[in-house]
């Protein structure tokens, strides 16, 4: 399988415009996303193949921060090297962190309620369970490794937690590293890390351990607004796990006790960030613009965007490098089929809660997202198309 897919090298311009679209359409929340990402390089680009694109999944969900984010970051790494890294990120990242630095200004806001948002959860039911079934026919195509996916979604779902999602994981890789066997997975021959040597690697983790144990001593022996503000966000990038939801009480006790932002601004801007495609950590820009400390504005907005994701970025290149060497050999590769295996059952368990449970809630619900499921999977619609077609349907409905 490794041959049929193209050679990790390409232009940051072409990871840029390819994430540009997904920022713009990608709608749904982070498991979506790895469903909006799979379907662009792996499905139409080519640029990997399903057990590449799940080992990488699988190795975000292993490390703090956004998992879709770095899981883009990871792809842009493999295509066109740190640049194509960064571009990725830039690309996926900047629409929503936009709207979110005008929300935080008060103005070109249309609501973050409405028939049209329901309708975008409605895609989002479609895009996931295309993305479930679509990998579960490469990755699960036997009894064992389809009952290693059955057995990581009820574990995820009986610990809805981070530790329940590393659990499962963790669970699938022993049960294929004794159950079963190494064989051609398609993983061996598509390197991951692109042109980023291990040198590299080591200095992205030595920077991140001195960055997040340094930041809090120069803040607090500085006194600088800017620090204290950069700090707060760098350490709560690099000490979340599970991402997306998970980051909300965290930012809001590192922000509303000390008065940096007020309680009732805090909870309007997370409501916006659910109504604005890509990453829920954009949130960031707008605590950022929004808060009485630190330079303020848009200014503001971009230092906090900046300290969130920072963490993610040193980890994915510091430890890509690393884990390509080790998923080359026999042993590992064994395990991965377990992991991919529990990655596909991780993303069922979540097409059930939040996806389905938040989006699907009357016969109209279902009807919409059987459609949606047809234009993917079938007719081969665009995705950005079919969530714009969802939203104005939803609307369509809900006026009806």
């Amino acid at each position: 399988m490794a041959d049929a897919v193209t050679r990790p090298r390409g232009s940051p311009l072409e990871v840029l415009l390819v994430f540009l679209r997904l920022g713009l359409t990608s709608f749904g929340g982070p498991i979506a996303h790895l469903g909006y990402f799979r379907d662009a390089v792996v499905v139409r680009r080519r640029w990997l193949d399903e057990a590449a694109y799940a080992d990488l999944v699988a190795l975000c969900q292993f490390l703090p921060g956004p998992a879709s984010s770095q899981a883009g970051m990871a792809i842009g790494l493999h295509r066109a090297g740190l640049a194509g890294a960064l571009c990725a990120w830039l690309g996926f990242t900047l629409p929503s962190a936009a709207a979110m630095i005008l929300f935080a200004y008060g103005t070109g806001w249309v609501g973050v309620g409405g028939a049209w948002l329901h309708g975008l959860k409605v895609v989002a039911v479609a895009v996931v369970a295309q993305a479930v079934w679509g990998m579960a026919r490469s990755l699960c195509p036997d009894r064992g490794r389809a009952s290693v996916a059955v057995g990581a979604a009820l574990l995820a779902l009986l610990v809805p937690t981070a530790f329940g999602q590393v659990g499962a994981i963790l669970v699938g890789g022993l049960v294929g590293w004794w159950l079963l066997p190494a064989g051609a997975t398609g993983t061996a021959g598509v390197p991951l890390a692109g042109d980023v040597g291990r040198p590299v690697a080591v200095a992205c983790l030595v920077l991140f351990v001195l960055l997040l144990a340094g930041l809090p001593l120069l803040a607090a022996a500085t006194g600088s607004p800017s620090l204290l503000l950069f700090d707060s966000f760098y350490r709560t990038g690099s000490l979340v796990f599970g991402g997306g939801h998970v980051v909300l009480p965290l930012l809001q006790a590192e922000l509303v006790p000390p008065g940096w932002v007020a309680p009732d601004r805090f909870l309007a801007g997370y409501g916006a960030a659910q109504a604005v495609p890509g990453p829920l950590f954009t949130f960031a820009a707008y605590l950022g613009a929004a808060a009485g400390i630190g330079p303020g504005g848009w200014r503001g907005g971009l230092l906090c965007l900046g300290a969130i994701f920072l963490p993610s970025f040193l980890l994915v290149v510091g430890v890509l490098p690393f884990w390509e060497g080790l998923r080359r050999r026999g042993a590992v590769q064994s395990a991965l089929r377990g992991v991919n295996a529990a990655v596909v059952g991780l993303l069922l368990a979540a097409l059930y809660t939040p996806v389905w449970t938040s989006a699907v809630l009357a016969p109209a619900d279902f009807a919409l997202a059987l459609v949606a499921f047809l234009a993917l999977a079938l007719w081969a619609v665009p995705p950005w198309l079919v969530v714009l077609l969802g939203a104005v349907a939803a609307e369509g409905l809900a006026r009806f």
